[in-house]
């Protein structure tokens, strides 16, 4: 027998419905979700990725981690960058570039963690 999941009624707990989109009103979810777009593009995942294992790279090192060339990195970085993913420092030509702050270090070791336990309980 098939079940299906949807609802019979139309609203279960409508006090706990209206406090919690009471909430969402308040928040600025669009640019978490930009966020966390941003750090969906594998290659932008790849460069987080790489600068929470070292505090600083250059971006022709971050193009050599990835196997991208360095206008890509730049361009990736740029993404990052306007999202406040990464900071960057200039030193001569050379661009550095660092995480903007612990967090997005937290969320990758998160993200991570819990890839790794999904693996482990499929």
């Amino acid at each position: 027998m098939e079940s299906k999941d949807v609802c019979d009624i139309y609203c279960f707990d409508e006090p706990k419905v209206n406090r919690i989109q009471g909430e969402l009103e308040k928040e600025d979810l669009s640019s978490v979700a930009q966020l966390f777009k941003a750090l969906a593009d594998e290659n932008r995942a790849k460069i987080s990725y790489a600068l929470c294992q070292d505090e600083e790279l250059c971006v022709c090192d971050i193009a050599n981690i990835i196997g991208a060339t360095v206008a890509t990195a730049s361009h990736h970085l740029r993404t990052l960058h306007k999202q406040g993913i990464v900071k960057f420092r200039k030193e001569g030509k050379l661009a550095f570039y660092s995480l903007d702050d612990d967090h997005i270090k937290q969320l990758m070791m998160i993200a991570l963690e819990h890839r790794n336990e999904v693996k482990a309980n499929v």
